[in-house]
């Protein structure tokens, strides 16, 4: 990994969504963009800890009941972004953050970057499959998700296809994407980009439903 990227010390106070279906990469490269040097501080918030936080009543994230739940997660996580932008860190925060969820992140009023990783479907099933411990292995659940991040609608122009790419190729394809400026929302701190309008993020989230 390489160990510096200045190029990024002009983001101080952005918010770096990584999002995308499990096993695309973003959680890794969340991390790692978190750890590299410059004159402003990083920080990597992984959203998928707040529903570990629930130990009584979880429901799973992907089932159509959870949707209430889910909400509550991402407005927390939105909230502990928006804490740390506003403190002056570039945050990368990593979660499988429908386009649908994009308006709670809208709502922050701070320079917001929404990017989603895009790998291959059999390549997503490979890596959860080849995961340990709690993390997700099924390969149904992985490609239903993998199937809400195939065709974003309005959100096409946030998607970043890095299938094929090592982790420093990711990571210098996302830094690319938000030095340009090329995946911010519109309508949040002034910033270039767009948000779809309520009816078409409405229909998405409608779409993604089970």
């Amino acid at each position: 990994m390489f160990p510096a990227a200045p190029e990024l010390d002009r983001c101080a106070g952005h918010l770096v969504i990584l999002s995308g279906s499990p096993g695309c990469g973003k959680t890794t490269t969340a991390e790692s963009l978190a750890h590299l040097g410059g004159a402003v501080a990083k920080v990597h918030v992984h959203s998928d800890d707040f529903w570990g936080y629930i130990k009584h009543g979880h429901i799973d994230p992907w089932l159509p009941e959870s949707d209430a739940q889910n909400r509550m997660v991402m407005a927390i996580a939105a909230d502990v972004a928006a804490h740390y932008a506003r403190a002056g860190y570039i945050v990368f925060l990593d979660g499988v953050i429908r386009p649908a969820f994009v308006p709670i992140f809208a709502a922050l009023q701070v320079p917001i970057h929404y990017i989603v990783l895009r790998v291959g479907v059999a390549a997503a099933v490979a890596r959860c499959s080849a995961r340990g411990g709690d993390s997700l292995t099924d390969p149904g659940v992985v490609a239903a998700l993998h199937s809400q991040f195939a065709d974003l609608a309005a959100f096409e122009p946030h998607a970043l296809a890095v299938d094929g790419l090592d982790r420093d190729a990711v990571c210098r394809a996302v830094i690319a994407a938000v030095t340009a400026g090329s995946h911010r929302l519109q309508g949040v701190s002034g910033q270039g980009g767009h948000i779809p309008q309520a009816r078409e993020a409405s229909r998405i989230e409608a779409a993604d439903r089970p």
